[in-house]
């Protein structure tokens, strides 16, 4: 399908994935350029340093090259310069997914995880489980792993550890990721509804599951929680053996006597226990998920179990950015109901008897809307006082589509909860500033930079006298 390719432009090469792969190209021998409308570090240090020419911007101009093949990241849509061009062109293109597939996922053995939640830690900590035992996995993840220091590396091994998304792949193609990935074992963690944008209700969500769970060889094998309601529809098939884990009697693993601490969590299986340094029921279900996958692939328990106590953890999942003025600030990327419930969860483990702030940007396809209106209060239930930063674009859903703000702050003040709904993050800064004291923790929930509040956060908090 690409042979003879010998220069490649990405369009959208500022994302960590196309930077990442984009860089592999390069290391393949391969001519790499690439455009972007907004490139900061440490992606724009990244592809310096290997000497990528990145275009600032989208112009018909960029592709005057003629490349051998235009690589078109899911960001871009009908309209853009390029997009427009290699179409009138007829130049040779495909989405990130497809590149992946042929280039470098074909004749390996693929280890896709996914499901809607905890597919990053998941895949951080399947990964570290190979490295830490000498398998020079390639990985692929949607984060940061303490233990790497990237979120993509591209080797020799024959082992290709990948976060499998279920969003779509690309303008022109609607599939998921993950049906790209050619998955010789699939994890699915969980199944709910997200992604309000590509997906009109949970059953589209689970027909684009199907489509996986569709490409699993016969040698293969499918690890789904076998405790998710959601899931269960989906996994009475007979092309693949099929394995489930949870917390439940009836899973093939088995995670029981939980213990759940302030900086360790604890599970047995039949054979073995097993401790993370990862807090809570969550962390147990990604670490039991990955036993399975290991144990399945020829990993030992003592193996498993030696990574498990060398792994540092993933950027922005529970992140401890810093104490200041007594007040520890948390970074979490969680932004589905379910993650932030979980989250919150642990940190009553983690800091208990301790004030916990739950702070919340609404910032992406799902939570402007208003399909978790009232998921989004009960969410919160783990913490003390809420603050909510405005809502984003929410000027581009038609009314009947977007988040109610005020009826939100009106249900968690119902609820019992401090609540307030503030213009973005200096004003939360100067708020939580006022009524913050030593023994505090304000958990930030946001996939996306937030106005730079951690950090904002820490040098107001640092400047209160308590």
């Amino acid at each position: 399908m690409f042979a003879g390719i010998r220069s490649v432009h990405f369009v959208g090469i500022g994302g960590t994935a196309m930077a990442s792969v984009a860089a592999a190209m390069r290391e393949k021998g391969v001519h790499v350029t690439g455009s972007d409308q907004n490139v900061y570090p440490p992606m724009s240090t990244f592809l310096a340093e290997r000497k990528i020419e990145v275009m600032a911007g989208y112009a018909e101009p960029n592709l005057a090259h003629k490349p051998d093949l235009v690589v078109i990241g899911n960001a871009i849509s009908r309209g853009n310069p390029e997009a427009e061009v290699v179409l009138e062109k007829k130049l040779r293109y495909c989405s990130l997914p497809e590149l992946l597939k042929e280039f470098f996922i074909r004749g390996k053995r693929s280890l896709v995880v996914s499901g809607t939640h905890g597919k990053t830690t998941t895949t951080s900590l399947l990964a570290w489980v190979f490295e830490h035992n000498g398998f020079n996995p390639s990985y692929l993840i949607g984060g940061i792993p303490n233990n790497f220091g990237q979120g993509a590396r591209f080797t020799d091994s024959e082992w290709f550890i990948i976060e499998g998304d279920e969003y779509d792949t690309a303008f022109f193609d609607k599939r998921s990721k993950f049906v790209h990935y050619l998955p010789e074992v699939a994890i699915i963690n969980n199944l709910e509804f997200d992604h309000a944008d590509i997906f009109e209700n949970l059953a589209t969500i689970q027909t684009a599951f199907k489509r996986f769970i569709n490409l699993i060889p016969r040698n293969g094998q499918l690890l789904a929680n076998g405790d998710d309601p959601n899931l269960a529809p989906l996994l009475n098939v007979t092309h693949c053996p099929v394995k489930r884990f949870g917390l439940g009697e009836d899973n093939a693993w088995r995670a029981y006597n939980l213990t759940l601490a302030p900086t360790v969590s604890e599970f047995e299986t039949p054979s073995f226990k097993f401790r993370i340094g990862m807090l809570g029921e969550l962390n147990v279900r990604n670490a039991l998920a990955v036993v399975a996958c290991a144990r399945h692939c020829g990993l030992k328990n003592n193996q498993i179990q030696s990574a498990f106590d060398t792994f540092k953890g993933i950027k922005r999942r529970m992140e401890v950015r810093g104490v200041s003025g007594g007040v520890t600030i948390v970074d979490d990327f969680g932004h589905h109901p379910t993650a932030i419930r979980e989250t919150l969860r642990a940190l009553r483990i983690k800091f208990k008897g301790q004030r916990i702030w739950a702070v919340f940007e609404p910032r992406t396809n799902t939570t402007r809307r208003n399909v978790f209106q009232a998921e989004l209060v009960e969410a919160f239930a783990d913490a003390d006082a809420v603050v909510v930063s405005q809502v984003a674009r929410l000027e581009l859903l038609q009314p009947h589509e977007r988040l109610d703000p005020a009826r939100l702050m009106q249900d968690l003040k119902t609820s019992g909860k401090n609540a307030a709904y503030l213009a973005d993050a200096d004003a939360i800064v100067d708020h939580i500033s006022k009524g913050a004291e030593g023994g505090d923790v304000v958990c930030v929930f946001t996939n996306g930079g937030f106005g730079g509040i951690h950090g904002k956060l820490l040098e107001r908090l640092a400047h209160v006298r308590r």
